[in-house]
């Protein structure tokens, strides 16, 4: 594989075309409004895991329109003190796993939650949240569930589900609300983007090799996995094109980019087809903080930085959280 997009020169510049709706913040104001009328109702159950260095807990909270998210939140073993909290977001398919593959924030010194994806987690890593809304008529996968409406795309509830899922972390006694980070790779960092534009008071965002974002140019560059679902739907849904854009225009990272006010460290690989580089580059570009850094791999594919960007990260993130 070689690089397939645009130069680098060009991507430190490229704006996406995405258009964002007259109503985006109304859409989104009126949609946690309606959910945050349910209680959150965190559960937080010790678990035994066999491990002596961490603290696990098995959680239960609030999601989307009141329905059940799971999650795990970890704590470094002997805490008493409250402490900041790292909240991370899974890849595309996965669910929360086990708690033992969750060590790095916690052995860090910081709450670690992470939370559950609805209805994914039965492909690298089993999850136990059910997706109990239907929809319409859909490509296999997640990305044109509901697709025929904002009010009814599966993302609507995922995005809600991930803003709950800060507001479950911190209200903890151990967790100092005050500094709190997102974090998560590909869809999990697509899901922070989201966050990062709707709750206002974060610390730091360390959005990973991002997906879901600058769906004009992913859906028409990449012929991969997720993207290419909704390629197929419209290759059967010939007349929807436009009533799709129109749909994804309200969950583009893009548009949570630009209304972000806390510190970020992104990544892109730049033989990335899953999310090309150019679609990380516009949620970059659109970043509002201007306390921003990018990670740049060059001869990488999806796996982005790994275990470098790990260590990127935990030379980065930890300052600001000490910091807030």
């Amino acid at each position: 594989m070689s690089q397939f997009d645009l130069p680098i020169d060009q991507l430190r510049t490229y704006r996406s075309t995405s258009v964002e709706p007259e109503d985006f913040d109304a859409f989104w104001a009126k949609t946690l409004d309606e959910t945050r009328a349910h209680p959150l109702g965190a559960r937080f159950e010790r678990v035994a895991t066999g491990l002596t260095t961490v603290e696990t807990y098995d959680v239960t909270f609030a999601g989307f329109d009141g329905q059940p998210v799971k999650g795990w939140f970890a704590l470094p073993a002997g805490a008493s003190e409250p402490l900041p909290v790292v909240v991370e977001f899974l890849g595309y398919g996965g669910g929360r796993g086990l708690p033992h593959t969750h060590l790095l924030w916690a052995s860090a010194g910081f709450g670690h939650f992470v939370m559950d994806t609805r209805g994914q987690g039965s492909g690298w890593a089993t999850g136990d949240t059910s997706d109990p809304v239907g929809s319409g008529p859909a490509a296999s996968g997640f990305m044109t569930r509901g697709i025929e409406s904002p009010d009814t795309y599966y993302y609507r509830r995922l995005f809600t589900d991930a803003v709950r899922a800060v507001e479950a972390a911190r209200s903890h006694p151990l967790v100092d609300a005050s500094r709190t980070a997102v974090t998560g790779g590909s869809q999990g960092g697509g899901i922070t983007l989201a966050v990062a534009g709707l709750v206002g008071d974060l610390v730091a965002v360390a959005p990973d090799v991002p997906f879901l974002c600058d769906f004009p140019r992913a859906t028409t560059l990449t012929d991969r996995m997720p993207y290419r679902e909704i390629g197929n739907y419209l290759k059967a849904h010939r007349g929807r094109v436009q009533l799709v854009r129109d749909t994804l225009a309200y969950f583009d990272g893009v548009h949570f980019a630009s209304r972000a006010t806390a510190p970020a460290l992104f990544s892109t690989a730049l033989e990335d087809l899953t999310c090309p580089p150019s679609t990380v580059f516009a949620a970059f570009n659109a970043y509002a903080e201007e306390d921003k850094e990018i990670e740049v791999y060059d001869f990488n594919d999806h796996e982005g930085g790994g275990s470098f960007q790990q260590e990127a990260q935990l030379r980065w993130l930890p300052a600001r959280l000490r910091r807030g």
